[in-house]
């Protein structure tokens, strides 16, 4: 074609057929799900460029030898001329214009960032194969067939990054051959046909603008066939799918569309005849699409409905009853108002404030709290479960407030008689009338959600080493790993096992010491884990490296620690009463010693309490942990210390001591 005469009628036929290819090629690109499925394009951009620059030489040749280019060529030329050699001229370069600078060069920058991008990211894809194949998720062949999306992946975007370039070359050539045409075929005209200026000015330009259209045309849709395919985004449809799913998902925003043309009507010397029908046909999708949607919506939840319901008769449902949540509150239909954020509760906001103060002052991370009506319950009733079993509740009364006495009572102060369920004092539940009367009488008043979240929080200072678990303790220590490594590998696995850390930590939780500062306990047991397994001792050696933290705990800063001792007698009957065995050590106190310690023990402990002082118990370290051990099942919470925990210069102040 380049170089052998064409005839007319074939390059008519010729031109026929490079439109055809155009339409055909942006057509497929616009239905393409990924780019991979049309792997050929850089190759047939290639071919289409260069079959193009054939037939515009051939054109040229018929152009400038016989004056005439068969009929699609005369017929575009034409056709957008009109008559008027300057408004083809002009179409022409509109279109060599958009071609050239908006969508060759903008694909020509997307097809350059997509090649850079996709060789950079093959490195972290083929580890995230390699990590899917050895965590079993998938196997060996989808594993190389994944590898080889990712290679012909980057050869796609490589060779779209330079087959860009054919298309950007096609536009200058076009405007090459179109000067050419029309000053070579001015001059031949005038000197070899011997045509007239006008005659030969008039019929050079209407071929030469029909050879450019006829050119340009194609080239113009396969430029943007090339844009659609390397700016094509992760999608799970075409283009036309993508296009109806995505820019009409909104129905709402089609109104406001409808009201700003219906207001340029008439509003605007823009007439209303122009405008409203418009307007009206916008309307009425955004009305067809919004029945739609919730049609839509209706249908999603019957079939949401229905698999749950299959699900339940399916015989794998059974398997989902065997997850117990971690920490559940279920309440009656009358407290649904503190968890309703439209009835202004605020429950989930304090649930997530709960969390963070655990996170601050224990150092445990409270797993999510599971919130759900319970129509078995009372309607004020609420419970809170650990692991499904009931370890507190009570009940609320949503327009009252819950007063608990200073100490004394007032009898102007009138209420509803209850106990307050985070500590078991006497309270009065109290209208808002009264609430003033009372504060000024040194009552403590609080609000409903207040209980709520109160008792929520001492329960899970309670019971937080029931919530920690092996797991839970892994992500502690992934997460002390990011800063301390060094320390981490040490200790795992060589020197201890993650189940044993779990048990020191649920020890320290357990008597509510703070487990936040893991870089000291962690130092702590890589010191003494290389001798002792025992988890008993470990946690007396991490408690003695936390002797700030617990003095700050029970003291505060400048006062003197007023604490009940244990005397020398009963010290030498319970380091007489250990029991070592290969397992460990255990106290084996006879009946009747622990009843005398319980009762002595109880006696210094409400006088004390009596007085307004938190009791506190205080002995060797020697014996710490087995007299803990006596008195933990009766006296959960009494704090028992050894004076190796406490820091040198706090002053003591000994209130009683329990001797045998």
């Amino acid at each position: 074609m380049m170089i052998l005469p064409i005839p007319a009628w074939l390059l008519d036929v010729l031109l026929i057929v490079n439109i055809s290819i155009a339409l055909t090629i942006i057509l497929v690109a616009m239905n393409t799900k990924d780019p991979l499925q049309f792997s050929i394009f850089p190759s047939l951009l290639l071919i289409t460029t260069l079959f193009r620059l054939a037939l515009n030489l051939s054109t040229t040749k018929l152009i400038l030898a016989d004056g005439h280019a068969g009929e699609v060529v005369a017929t575009f030329g034409s056709w957008i001329a009109r008559g008027q050699i300057a408004i083809g001229f002009i179409v022409f370069l509109i279109l060599v214009v958009v071609q050239f600078i908006v969508i060759t060069k903008g694909s020509e920058r997307v097809a350059e960032v997509g090649a850079r991008f996709t060789l950079d990211a093959m490195p972290g894809k083929q580890m995230s194969i390699d990590a899917d194949l050895n965590a079993g998720m998938i196997n060996e062949q989808q594993a190389r067939e994944r590898r080889r999306n990712v290679e012909r992946e980057a050869d796609f975007f490589g060779s779209m990054d330079g087959a860009s370039k054919f298309v950007k070359g096609d536009a200058i050539a076009s405007i090459i051959i179109l000067i050419i045409n029309l000053i070579g075929g001015f001059i031949i005209g005038m000197t070899v046909h011997g045509m007239s200026f006008q005659t030969s000015l008039s019929t050079y330009s209407v071929l030469t603008i029909g050879d450019g259209l006829v050119s340009q045309i194609p080239a113009l849709l396969i430029s943007t066939a090339s844009g659609l395919i390397v700016t094509r985004a992760a999608s799970e449809g075409n283009l036309a799918e993508d296009l109806t799913g995505q820019l009409l998902s909104y129905p709402k925003l089609l109104y406001i569309v409808a009201a700003t043309i219906a207001f340029l009507g008439f509003f605007t010397p823009i007439t209303v005849m122009s405008t409203l029908p418009l307007a009206g046909l916008m309307a009425y999708a955004a009305y067809s699409m919004g029945q739609k949607a919730s049609k839509q919506l209706i249908a999603d939840e019957q079939l949401v409905e229905e698999k749950q319901i299959e699900e339940v008769r399916s015989p794998e449902s059974v398997i989902n009853l065997l997850t117990v949540d971690p920490i559940e509150f279920e309440f009656g239909y009358g407290l649904i108002p503190l968890a309703d954020t439209g009835q202004g509760g605020d429950l989930l906001d304090r649930i997530i404030m709960i969390r963070r103060q655990c996170a601050l002052e224990m150092g445990l991370v409270v797993p999510v709290i599971r919130i759900r009506d319970n129509i078995q319950l009372k309607p004020n009733e609420y419970v809170i479960k650990i692991k499904g079993n009931n370890v507190g509740g009570g009940e609320l009364l949503l327009n009252h407030y819950l007063a608990m006495s200073p100490g004394y009572d007032d009898e102007s102060i009138s209420g509803i008689e209850t106990i307050e369920p985070s500590f078991g004092l006497p309270a009065l539940w109290i209208d808002e009338s009264v609430k003033e009367r009372a504060e000024l009488s040194g009552y403590t008043v609080v609000d409903p959600p207040s209980v709520v979240a109160t008792h929520l929080t001492e329960l899970i200072k309670r019971h937080g080493h029931e919530l920690l678990g092996r797991q839970e303790t892994k992500q502690l220590i992934d997460n002390l790993r990011e800063n301390y490594p060094v320390l981490v590998d040490e200790l795992i696995p060589s020197i201890l096992a993650v189940g044993d850390i779990q048990k020191v930590l649920g020890k320290l939780l357990r008597e509510k010491i703070s487990i936040r500062d893991l870089v000291t306990i962690f130092e702590t047991l890589a010191d003494y884990g290389t001798y002792t397994k025992d988890p008993d001792i470990l946690t007396e050696y991490v408690r003695q490296s936390l002797s700030r933290q617990i003095t700050q705990q029970f003291s505060q800063t400048g006062e003197t620690l007023r604490v009940i001792t244990v005397g020398p007698g009963l010290e030498k009957k319970i380091s007489e009463s250990v029991q070592q065995t290969e397992q460990g050590s255990y106290l084996a106190l006879d009946p009747v010693s622990t009843q005398t310690v319980y009762q002595r023990l109880t006696e210094q402990i409400n006088r004390l309490l009596q007085s307004g002082q938190q009791p506190i118990v205080l002995t060797s370290p020697t014996i710490r942990m087995y007299l803990r051990q006596v008195i933990e099942r009766t006296m959960q919470d009494i704090p028992v210390l050894s004076y190796s925990e406490l820091e040198p210069n706090i002053e003591i102040q000994s209130v009683g001591v329990v001797n045998l």
